[in-house]
């Protein structure tokens, strides 16, 4: 997915915005100059919108992506970068028109590609995720592939295709061994299918590159019940309810305590 820009880039983004528009010619006799000029603005535009999704100012982050579509209707990452905006205001709709559009525009665009599936992937139509996904990864320049392979096995894991699931997780881990997301995906597979050790093991890899979440702390409490080790689950227990005590993880572990019963899949 798009990668999160901190704020000082969005202010090196507005200084450099500030410097494009203030060697602007307003003059119509050069239209090629114009026009370099409409896509350097729509590339900075760009990058302001995706660090303000970053900081999670959406209102700017919409002003700035559809000012870069105004100036270049065709730039590839600011239809990919609305898209996604428009996913996470629920604007489906939408979403899928710019996915459509940056597709169209760059089919051999990885990324975009890889975007697009996760996307049809969350709205059910499994086997379209899958087109996508393919193509992302027939491309042998593409540098992330271990992205795409981890997002087809969680597609598969939505079908409840566990043995496809663990062989495209696998591979995005053949592809970068230490890739939290497909780490934490085996671990949770490993945990549906009753492979508890083997869940400890993909569980302990995760948190060794990765920080802890309300998500990966409930799923390690779970495994440790499974595993009969009292003393993890208490560490993890306590840990969870205070760095996360308004999850709704937290509020699962609570009710499984008070009902005394380890807690369900």
């Amino acid at each position: 997915m798009i990668r999160k820009i901190r704020a000082p880039v969005a202010l090196t983004a507005l200084a450099l915005l500030a410097f494009v528009l203030s060697g602007c010619s307003t003059s119509g006799s050069d239209f090629r100059q114009i026009r370099g000029h409409d896509r350097n603005l729509a590339a900075i535009n760009t990058q302001l919108g995706i660090a303000y999704m970053g900081d999670n100012k959406p209102d700017l982050a919409m002003r700035a992506l559809r000012k870069a579509l105004r100036k270049d209707p065709d730039l590839v990452l600011a239809h990919d970068a609305i898209a996604v905006l428009y996913e996470r205001l629920g604007e489906f709709d939408k979403a899928g028109r710019h996915f459509r559009r940056a597709v169209d525009l760059d089919p051999k665009n990885s990324n975009v590609q890889n975007n697009y599936g996760v996307f049809l992937c969350r709205r059910g139509r499994i086997k379209e995720a899958e087109a996508h996904f393919r193509a992302a990864l027939d491309n042998p320049l593409y540098a992330r592939s271990e992205q795409a392979w981890s997002n087809w096995g969680f597609c598969a894991v939505k079908a409840g295709d566990y043995a496809k699931a663990e062989i495209y997780l696998r591979r995005a881990l053949r592809r970068d061994p230490k890739f939290a997301p497909a780490l934490l995906g085996m671990a949770r597979l490993n945990y549906r299918r009753k492979r508890w050790p083997q869940a400890r093991a993909y569980m302990d890899r995760y948190r060794a590159v990765a920080p802890n979440t309300a998500g990966g702390l409930w799923l390690a409490i779970r495994i440790e019940r499974r595993l009969g080790d009292r003393n993890a689950v208490a560490s993890d227990a306590l840990l969870l309810k205070s760095k996360y005590p308004d999850s709704a993880q937290t509020r699962q572990l609570l009710e499984s305590e008070s009902n005394g019963r380890a807690p369900g899949q």
